[in-house]
């Protein structure tokens, strides 16, 4: 069942739950931190609109910053504006930012340690019908591996306007990772939310779990309906919502490993490298225990419809399921 203690949208199970993108809650939040921190600036790369930072643009003119087709400038013009004591949030879709502007993150941002707000946008499969060029599958592997660097995947819209939000108020480096398409309500404006802390959202009515899923982003909805389903057959799953991936919350991770001595994560990216990997790292050191993982398994995407390319790739709810019940089977088996 849905963990009320931390107050979720209770029609997460009705067919008609309202669907929002994760990049119109990131929109919201910046206009917002924006009437409040004159020193919010906001930079895109001739994308404003479809990364949302119109809404602010139209507000703060003054404070927008046009670069055009230019992702490596984006980057170093922020780390710039950042050292003069601004809070800098760059946007373009994933694959340009952090994908083609990389090196500069690494070096003109991170390497310095400024506070600059990294927004990929489009990433992942649901970019649909653009193909796998832009389909942005490799954003947390590259993110994450970089020293400094924080790192958020909202799973909704509203969990994107508050990661908008707090990242404002840091001063690390921090890359939010946002998709296009419209995706279910799942929490409401009094979830808590902090970076850092990841949250159960689906927990056993009775008793211990069997299983723990820990998903990332988006796809958290189908580890939901995954866990909703698995609940029928008389599995007991409890449901691990990591939307930090970087610090990860190696307390929350642990502690469910313990519970169920099987864990299964999911994600729309690759599973080189991405939120599963880092999962495995923490469990390996701490805890080892049978592990397997809902992801790309190191393919590009390609042309289609978001829900049959997540059918085709293995990243939908049937295929969370088939996964925890083999890893039920090897726990077993151990």
């Amino acid at each position: 069942m849905l963990n009320q203690k931390l107050k979720l949208n209770t029609k997460v199970f009705n067919r008609d739950v309202e669907k929002v993108s994760t990049r119109q809650g990131f929109g919201e939040g910046l206009l917002q931190i924006g009437v409040s921190n004159e020193n919010v600036v906001a930079l895109s790369a001739d994308l404003k609109e479809s990364t949302k930072v119109d809404l602010f643009a139209e507000k703060f003119p003054d404070r927008y910053i046009e670069l055009g087709v230019a992702e490596q400038n984006l980057a170093s013009v922020a780390s710039g504006i950042a050292s003069m004591g601004k809070i800098p949030f760059i946007a373009s879709y994933g694959i340009f930012n952090p994908g083609r502007n990389w090196e500069q993150i690494r070096t003109t941002i991170c390497y310095n340690n400024q506070p600059v707000k990294i927004i990929g946008s489009h990433t992942g499969l649901s970019v649909g019908q653009d193909g796998g060029s832009h389909q942005m599958l490799e954003d947390i592997a590259l993110t994450r591996s970089i020293p400094n660097m924080v790192v958020i995947s909202p799973c909704d819209s509203i969990e994107a306007k508050k990661a908008t939000i707090a990242c404002a108020k840091t001063k690390d480096p921090t890359y939010i990772r946002l998709a296009r398409n419209n995706t279910p309500i799942i929490t409401t404006a009094d979830t808590p939310f902090e970076i850092g802390k990841a949250g159960l959202v689906f927990v056993p009515e009775i008793g211990l779990a069997h299983v723990g899923i820990i998903a990332t982003g988006t796809i958290l909805y189908k580890a939901i309906m995954a866990a909703h389903e698995l609940e029928k057959k008389g599995i007991k799953v409890k449901v691990l919502n990591l939307s930090t991936i970087k610090p990860l919350d190696t307390e929350a991770i642990i502690s469910l490993a313990r519970e169920t001595r099987a864990i299964v994560t999911a994600e729309d990216h690759q599973i080189a490298g991405g939120m599963g990997s880092a999962v495995s790292e923490c469990i390996a050191q701490e805890y080892p225990i049978p592990i397997e993982f809902v992801g790309v398994d190191d393919e590009f995407g390609q042309s289609g419809i978001p829900e049959e390319l997540e059918k085709h790739y293995g990243i939908d709810t049937e295929s969370i399921i088939k996964r925890v019940e083999k890893v039920l089977k090897r726990k077993t088996a151990k």
